[in-house]
């Protein structure tokens, strides 16, 4: 797996000469197969799968309805050795002391000053999504845990102003920013797992093509047998 090792060797355009961040929390392995989990009845449904990182990625809940759904997600995923990734809601990640956070672009513009610095200070591990050369450089500079590009193919999971990346960009990214973890994400079907790998990507992110698959804990085991190969 990817790692931070002494300065990295990058252009000023992935990662600036004058960046002021503390390195986020590394990956204390790799992730894996991850998947990306609308519900905690997801995450109980394939808490037994023996997949190692989850996503809670809940857009229909907030505050205390919120918080409660992360807790829970949380003690399942402890219970089976899973790192547990909250989508977007920062704080709630810190409070309920999950393993990680991931922000989207958009997030990051909603960040008030010195809020990366109390993430960083948390111990949370940080992920952050990128769908461009200037997003990855952006991403870099805050010295994430991990970096997730896409989409690499089209997708119905969220709308995209970026076009389709291509498994290419997936190397491109882990050449050009070798020590962080890149998460490759987006449209990503079963038979793409070998070409990802091929590309040096630490992890492949998925969505629909689990939940939305006639026999999803069939899914998980094709999907984890195919990426764990």
């Amino acid at each position: 797996m990817s790692a931070y090792s002494g300065t990295p060797k990058l252009s000023p355009l992935y990662y600036g000469s004058a960046t002021p961040y503390r390195p986020f929390a590394f990956l204390n392995r790799s992730l894996g197969f991850y998947p990306v989990l609308p519900n905690v009845a997801w995450i109980e449904r394939f808490a037994n799968s023996g997949v190692k990182t989850l996503q809670l990625r809940i857009k229909d809940e907030e505050g205390a309805a919120l918080k409660a759904s992360i807790l829970k997600a949380k003690a399942i995923c402890e219970a089976h050795d899973i790192a547990l990734f909250v989508n977007d809601a920062w704080q709630l990640a810190m409070e309920c002391q999950v393993y990680g956070v991931h922000l989207g672009q958009e997030d990051l513009d909603a960040l008030e000053p010195g809020a990366i610095e109390e993430i960083q200070a948390s111990g949370l591990r940080l992920g952050i999504s990128t769908h461009s050369l200037e997003e990855a450089a952006r991403a870099a500079a805050y010295k994430p845990s991990y970096i997730a590009l896409g989409p690499v193919f089209e997708t119905t999971c969220k709308s995209m102003r970026f076009g389709p990346q291509g498994i290419s960009r997936v190397g491109e990214w882990v050449r050009r920013l070798p020590h962080i973890p890149i998460v490759a994400i987006g449209g990503l079907k079963l038979e793409h797992a070998e070409a990802v790998k091929l590309e040096g990507a630490d992890s492949i992110a998925v969505i629909s093509d689990l939940t939305q698959d006639a026999d999803p804990e069939q899914r998980m085991n094709a999907w984890l047998n195919a990426w764990q190969a």
